[in-house]
């Protein structure tokens, strides 16, 4: 079974290419997805953000609400290392344990998309890393495109994240989506050839 951890910054097409790479036949495992599932109500994560950040950060049924959360830790760096102390461990035996049922399964190719692959440090659980790469305008502009940022959030959000070249340098395989669509699928389809279809 090949493991492909697949990340990227905000608005370089990651979820693009995972749809295109599952579409090519890879199962898919999101660390977003397995995020709301650390926060389940009553779960280990949900006790330890509710005792980290009060319970101003539930909704009335009780649920973690994200919007409120990420409000109060992307102002202040400090409760954003607090909760990523709490959650990434959380995720990452999560990705451990759905990468194992699809090993039983006799899974050929998995693919786990993760922003955080790199940061997190949930790269240990893969056998490849493929980076989504964009120009930082290009980025921007899709970011906004879905309506969920300005153009400044948008860029904030970019700068934030950790920069590009360094992740790059850990690659296995950099995926360029400066282009359309089109030349996207293109590319995926030739690097599913060389990459899988080739292996012995």
């Amino acid at each position: 079974m090949l493991v492909i951890g697949l990340t990227g910054g905000i608005g370089t097409g990651k979820s693009e290419v995972a749809r295109l790479l599952k579409a090519q036949g890879a199962a898919l495992v999101g660390a977003d997805e397995l995020g709301h599932e650390a926060y389940k109500p009553q779960s280990k994560g949900w006790h330890q953000v509710v005792e980290a950040f009060g319970p101003e950060v539930l909704t009335s049924s009780g649920e973690v609400d994200r919007q409120t959360l990420g409000k109060i830790v992307f102002a202040d760096r400090a409760k954003l290392e607090a909760l990523n102390r709490i959650v990434h461990p959380l995720i990452g035996e999560a990705i451990r344990d759905r990468i194992g049922v699809l090993a039983q399964k006799g899974t050929a190719v998995v693919v786990v998309e993760a922003a955080l692959l790199l940061e997190a440090g949930w790269d240990v659980h893969v056998d490849e890393i493929w980076v989504t790469v964009a120009a930082e305008d290009e980025a921007v502009a899709r970011a906004v495109s879905r309506g969920r940022l300005t153009e400044e959030e948008a860029r904030v959000r970019v700068r934030s994240q950790m920069a590009q070249e360094d992740r790059v340098e850990r690659a296995s395989v950099v995926i360029d989506n400066n282009g359309s669509l089109e030349e996207l699928q293109g590319r995926i389809a030739s690097l599913w050839r060389q990459r899988i279809d080739q292996k012995p």
